[in-house]
């Protein structure tokens, strides 16, 4: 991701947050630097072996006790040593007062103080998804993401293919658009991908010959939706004579997004071929697969079963002949 400043953090969070800015104006044009928030520790107490200060450094009611439960000297030697590290900002929860010095001490070194009205706990629950979502690993993909039965079905080919148009006669058929043209990717954790469109974009489609339309204009807020998890890639391509396509299903192939692995189908487009209704068999295929059914493994089993049947006959019939 690009770089963000703890000013642009504090006015993107400042709602969520309920953020005061305090401290050095200089402050906020450090770089937030990690995805992780977290108290001071021992450092206060004079122990700074093992200090992240790269993190964004929340303060409590009890740091913030501890610090006013010491002499001015005292409590004036730890800002000076504590603020002589390059720390990003310091966050103070509950919408405590500082204490005696400690703004003096952030100003000194050019740091900013973002003060929030929040508990401590809720805090960070709230801060933590936050800084997930700026960190994670992102990518912009050519396609269109909807979502079929609750399964995310991420179209994508060649431009002009018909991307747009499938995912506008599934939204007609009930089911729900994400994104068209372009979907922004991000990977949550280690194994989950979110698809969005862009803020400017979302909900519009470009459909060849008509224009832009305003898919919830046309269809309604239930047609729509903000994000939601990509679980199956579909490939449209155009129909060649000898094009070599999967028939059983027991060979899945994958695709790799920002490292994580989906299922990745193939649809050959010809005159004539219903894509919509494919794209549903899709989605509940999937939702088969999901509850632990393989219907082509389960064939397949069956079909082996029928064959050492047959052979162990043969078998049978021939020894008795013999």
């Amino acid at each position: 991701m690009a770089a963000i400043t703890i000013g642009e953090f504090a006015e993107r969070a400042k709602e969520l947050l309920e953020l005061e800015v305090m401290g050095s104006p200089d402050g906020l044009s450090r770089e937030v630097p990690s995805a992780d928030a977290s108290g001071p520790g021992l450092v206060l107490a004079g122990y700074t072996g093992r200090f992240v200060h790269q993190r964004l450094q929340v303060f409590g009611e009890t740091e913030i006790s501890y610090l006013r439960s010491l002499a001015a000297g005292e409590r004036d030697r730890i800002f000076a040593s504590y603020f002589a590290y390059p720390i990003p900002c310091v966050m103070v929860t509950k919408g405590l007062d500082l204490p005696e010095g400690m703004e003096r001490a952030a100003t000194q070194a050019g740091v900013a103080i973002l003060r929030s009205r929040l508990k401590t706990q809720e805090f960070y629950h709230r801060i933590t998804p936050l800084l997930e979502d700026l960190f994670a690993p992102t990518v912009s993909l050519h396609g269109s993401l909807a979502d079929v039965y609750g399964v995310g079905l991420l179209f994508t080919g060649a431009s002009g293919i018909g991307k747009s148009e499938c995912v506008l006669d599934l939204v007609e058929r009930g089911h729900r658009l994400v994104a068209d043209d372009l979907v922004i990717t991000k990977r949550r954790g280690t194994d989950v991908l979110i698809g969005a469109g862009h803020p400017l974009q979302r909900h519009f489609m470009e459909i060849r010959g008509v224009g832009l339309i305003d898919v919830r204009s046309i269809f309604g807020v239930r047609a729509v939706r903000q994000q939601k998890r990509i679980e199956v890639m579909v490939v449209l391509q155009a129909w060649k004579e000898g094009m070599v396509v999967e028939r059983t299903g027991l060979d899945m192939d994958t695709a790799n997004i920002l490292g994580v692995e989906i299922p990745r189908i193939t649809v050959p487009l010809n005159p004539g071929k219903n894509i919509t209704v494919v794209a549903e068999v899709i989605a509940m295929n999937h939702l088969v697969r999901y509850s632990g059914e393989d219907p082509a493994a389960a064939f397949n089993e069956r079909l082996k079963g029928h064959l050492r049947k047959k052979t162990d006959l043969q078998r049978y019939l021939l020894a008795d002949n013999e």
